[in-house]
């Protein structure tokens, strides 16, 4: 549950702020041409009405010494003054045509030069930007997380990620849905617009060079067909998958996944926790919890002074030990000391705090076999 917010920051958060509808730049360039024409035709018809303050010195004769302004020269005329061509030959006379030109035409002759040339070039910078970044991100493109998927799942685990240190720079979302396109955005994300069944958008996505893929499709029969897809394009990626029913389970392992997650089931036993003992529900959830003053559940490597010793004896709440990449609890037999390479599942405090110091955090050396000199 979030803490009350303060005054302050209950009427920041009232502020109305509406998406921005995003649109083809053509299509934003067609509709500036088009306001550009009716400034156009606008003045025109501004000139027209006021045809007897001005000059055609082309036109004029010895009968007529002002020339007689035509509609073909009052289009004439605005075009070379919005353009700002201006050759001199039809002139503003009359007082009022000149104070006409001076604040009106001048100013829809700036409005018309920034919607036709501010426009063009900021279309074309804004293609060229977009495609720098593109060719600049595939370029540093690789050992990245792909998330195919931005729902609830996704979202929670893209923060998960984050919160533990990944660059949101090295994740990639892959999704349909142009409601998941603006959140991932707005969560400052790459994204893949597309079916992740498909070889061509995974490949898009840089699957072949990912370190891990996460699967969680709102569809069981989308997450197999996604993983065995995935596990196609690169055989050596670790997939993490999620299926909604337990009998769909094997099916998406045979299919490639590493590690499947049944939401369903995990969700019903917490709620039959939460039933039978609400103390047990709020301590599973709050393990389940990233962040905050409760406890969070960690996978650490094993420190040069916890060699040799029992699980049970460290400061952390040791329930698991990773040796030669198989998992045992810590009460095996196989584990009851502690060897150089393993590494430690623990339940610790979210929060580090004075008298409970995180392991690794004030300059310890590491018993793992990656440091040892």
């Amino acid at each position: 549950m979030r803490a009350p917010l303060s005054p302050d920051a209950d009427q920041a958060t009232s502020l109305v702020a509406l998406p921005e509808r995003e649109r083809s730049p053509w299509w934003e360039l067609g509709r500036r041409i088009l306001a550009a024409f009716g400034i156009l035709a606008g003045t025109v018809v501004l000139v027209m009405i006021d045809r007897g303050g001005y000059r055609d010195s082309g036109d004029a004769t010895t009968a007529n010494p002002f020339g007689t302004v035509s509609l073909v020269d009052a289009i004439y005329y605005t075009t070379v003054t919005l353009s700002t061509t201006g050759y001199g030959d039809i002139a503003p006379v009359s007082d009022q045509a000149r104070l006409v030109n001076a604040f009106v035409i001048t100013p829809a002759r700036i409005a018309f030069l920034v919607l036709l040339i501010g426009t063009t070039l900021e279309v074309l910078a804004q293609r060229g930007r977009e495609m720098f970044r593109i060719a600049r991100w595939r370029k540093h493109m690789g050992h990245h997380v792909v998330v195919i998927g931005y729902g609830t799942k996704g979202r929670s685990a893209v923060d998960t990620l984050v919160n533990n240190g990944l660059d949101r720079e090295s994740v990639v979302v892959v999704d349909p849905s142009p409601e998941a396109l603006a959140e991932a955005h707005a969560d400052q994300l790459a994204v893949v617009t597309g079916d992740a069944t498909r070889r061509e958008v995974l490949r898009r996505a840089g699957v072949a060079t990912a370190d891990q893929v996460i699967v969680t499709t709102d569809r069981d029969d989308t997450n197999v067909l996604a993983t065995l897809t995935v596990r196609q394009l690169n055989p050596d990626t670790f997939i993490v998958a999620a299926v909604r029913e337990q009998e769909n389970a094997p099916l998406i392992r045979q299919s490639g996944a590493n590690s499947v997650i049944i939401s369903a089931d995990a969700v019903g036993r917490l709620l039959g926790l939460s039933t039978l003992s609400p103390t047990l529900g709020t301590v599973m959830e709050d393990l389940l919890t990233y962040g905050g003053e409760g406890l969070e559940v960690a996978e650490r490597e094993l420190l040069v002074n916890e060699v040799g010793v029992p699980p049970q004896s460290l400061p952390d709440q040791v329930i698991a030990v990773v040796r030669d990449e198989k998992v045992y609890r810590y009460f095996d037999p196989v584990v009851t000391l502690l060897a150089r390479g393993d590494r430690l599942v623990v339940v610790r405090p979210a929060k580090e705090l004075p008298w409970a110091p995180r392991p690794g955090t004030h300059n310890e050396d590491f018993a793992s076999d990656d440091h040892e000199d």
